[in-house]
């Protein structure tokens, strides 16, 4: 026996002849689980499985398996017992932490897992816009995108990481016009401020005049007449090309389309300067991309494949010239009424709209790449667009249509409520890694008042990090988020900072190790109480944990093993003495064992883009 996946592959194959044998027949699979309980050993497998090909009880099974396995090798188990459609397999210590413990080093956790054998997969995550910097929901974003690329290239896919940006269209007119009208030619050097930062304050300085012009509507529109300046700004949208500098706004963006290179200088200027911002905020979140795409270079696209739809049937062109795809008459695609839902892709002018874009673009993305599979991460508020434009490409014929999947994911609130960026309100990723990095450096001096400046800054980032990306990484994506800064830093409970700090007790302990004289071959038969079973379990867990985030697309998975390693972990160390000078070979058992802690503790926490310390 060389590695815990041979082990289980043993056991299948001992469970396969034994039902051939006595059944005449094979089973399709043997589903061998980790044992919900360690009070029932440490491997369990339900027999409702081959009841049907069996033609008899799961119970009558089950006690048929136990009989025929507890006649095995006396080396695999110390105990084999069916209670009612259960066999619990215990296995003999010995056996059970050496292949824990020693093979980890020399098998991959992994190699039982390659679902991905090679597929070309893109996920495409944060999609900024050029107007203003990264705000909490961005690096919500970018945490998801982030960990499910680690975890998909774990599994062997071949990941390409891309990166939308949209850099065009009214929004992005509106920072422009803004410092076009009081910008002064300020710059971020003459400034002192990020490029991002700089470019946002003039998108919050359009809104203001904006809203300033909105409410003066009052004076000339009857049917605005009483309304408070909130139920006015409920309407900001259908009064936007009334206001001045709303026309004005339109009128750059047409000038931009036109080409008009004053214009385009300042676009391409205060691009620039969001690029530079932007880079820098990647670089302290550590997010990292294969490919950018840019809006400005896929806007027009998909208007030639609308036409090909057209000339086939599939869209259809109404009185006023709109064309349209008709969406299923089931589920999303029926109104509450019954009717059958339409969306445009284009206007009757025949300019694009988004849907067109994103089905040239999807196109575009797949002639780049032949991808098998394209992976949206984008806010749930476009759940329904991303079913009409899967339903769209499948109805053009796209066969890789069917490898798109749209990973949605909630709101990030504040106290406060939800941001907002366009009334200036917002949190944005930098001051925000700034204010937790504040609270983990108080943490940081408190208990290492002598350490260097500049060693308690990087601990205070690494830890910030945890806290910020296990928080939004620890509950699945689609689940609204209340965001907590000091919730997110404590060292106690489901945090990054708790599992940070399990791994550097871990390798506190292999430090003092070090100094011993252990023994070359640890006797693991000594080992076998059930905080070092739990943790054998635990470490056996770890492939299952992270296949299940790879086909489920949820890295909450892998996130919550490794809460669950952690405290497993701490409540060993709280219970046992690991280090005895007076007891080596009991020492050396267990410092293996909390090597190997340490080892998955590292990979699980990387694999979430979380960075190990350590010391704390």
């Amino acid at each position: 026996m060389t590695s815990i996946v041979t082990l289980r592959q043993h056991i299948t194959d001992m469970v396969i002849t034994m039902l051939e044998k006595v059944y005449k027949k094979k089973p399709e699979v043997v589903n061998l689980s980790l044992a919900t309980d360690l009070r029932f050993g440490d491997f369990q497998i339900a027999c409702f499985q081959f009841a049907k090909f069996a033609k008899t009880s799961p119970v009558e099974i089950a006690k048929v398996i136990a009989l025929e396995l507890g006649s095995s090798p006396d080396w695999i188990f110390s105990k084999v017992e069916a209670i009612g459609p259960y066999v619990n397999l215990t296995i003999k210590p010995n056996l059970l932490f050496s292949l824990v413990c020693l093979d980890l080093d020399q098998h991959d956790l992994f190699s039982q897992i390659s679902i991905g054998h090679g597929q070309k997969v893109m996920v495409e995550y944060l999609s900024p816009n050029t107007n203003k910097p990264l705000h909490l929901g961005h690096v919500r974003n970018g945490v998801l995108g982030t960990a499910l690329s680690n975890i998909l290239t774990l599994v062997g896919y071949n990941l390409i990481k891309a990166n939308l940006i949209n850099d065009r269209g009214i929004h992005i007119c509106k920072s422009m016009l803004a410092w076009q009208r009081w910008g002064n030619g300020e710059t971020p050097e003459t400034n002192s401020k990020k490029g991002d930062h700089l470019v946002g304050d003039y998108y919050v300085k359009f809104d203001t005049e904006f809203k300033k012009q909105l409410y003066s509507l009052r004076d000339d529109r009857p049917e605005l007449s009483g309304k408070t300046d909130k139920e006015i700004d409920e309407l900001a949208d259908d009064y936007f090309f009334e206001t001045e500098i709303g026309q004005a706004a339109q009128a750059m963006l047409r000038h931009w389309e036109d080409g008009n290179q004053e214009i385009r200088d300042i676009w391409k200027m205060m691009n620039q300067w969001v690029y530079a911002g932007f880079n820098e905020t990647y670089e302290q979140y550590g997010f990292s991309f294969d490919r950018f795409y840019y809006e400005n270079q896929t806007y027009l696209l998909g208007k030639d494949i609308v036409q090909s739809g057209i000339d086939r049937g599939i869209f259809v062109t109404e009185e006023n010239g709109q064309v349209v795809a008709l969406l299923p008459k089931d589920g999303f695609g029926l109104e509450s009424g019954g009717h059958q839902k339409r969306i445009t892709v284009l206007r009757p002018d025949g300019t694009s709209v988004y849907m067109t874009q994103d089905i040239g673009t999807a196109q575009l993305k797949y002639d780049d790449y032949g991808l098998d599979r394209s992976i949206y991460i984008v806010g749930s508020e476009q759940n329904y667009h991303f079913q009409c434009l899967f339903h769209i490409l499948k109805s053009l014929g796209f066969n890789w249509a069917h490898g798109c999947f749209h990973l949605s994911y909630g709101m990030v609130y504040l106290p406060h409520g939800r941001m907002k960026s366009r009334e200036g309100t917002v949190v944005d990723a930098d001051n925000l890694l700034e204010e937790v990095i504040k609270l983990a450096e108080v943490q940081v001096r408190s208990h290492n008042e002598n350490l260097p400046c500049r060693e308690i800054l990087k601990r205070a980032h690494d830890i910030a990090l945890a806290a910020i990306k296990f928080f939004l990484l620890r509950v699945g994506s689609s689940v609204d988020i209340h965001f907590d800064p000091e919730e997110s830093l404590s060292f106690e409970g489901n945090t990054g900072p708790y599992c940070q700090y399990a791994f550097a007790r871990a390798c506190s302990v292999m430090e003092k190790a070090a100094n011993l004289s252990l023994i070359q071959t640890p006797n693991f038969s000594l080992l076998g109480n059930a905080e070092e079973r739990a943790l054998a379990q635990k470490i056996i867990g770890f492939a299952d944990s992270v296949k299940a985030s790879a086909e489920d697309m949820s890295p909450s998975k892998v996130a919550n093993y490794i809460f669950d390693l952690a405290r497993a972990f701490n409540l060993f160390y709280e219970k046992h003495k690991i280090i005895d000078s007076d007891n080596i070979e009991l020492t050396t058992a267990r410092f293996a064992l909390v090597r190997s802690v340490a080892m998955v503790l590292k990979r699980g926490l990387l694999l979430l883009g979380i960075p190990v310390l350590e010391n704390m």
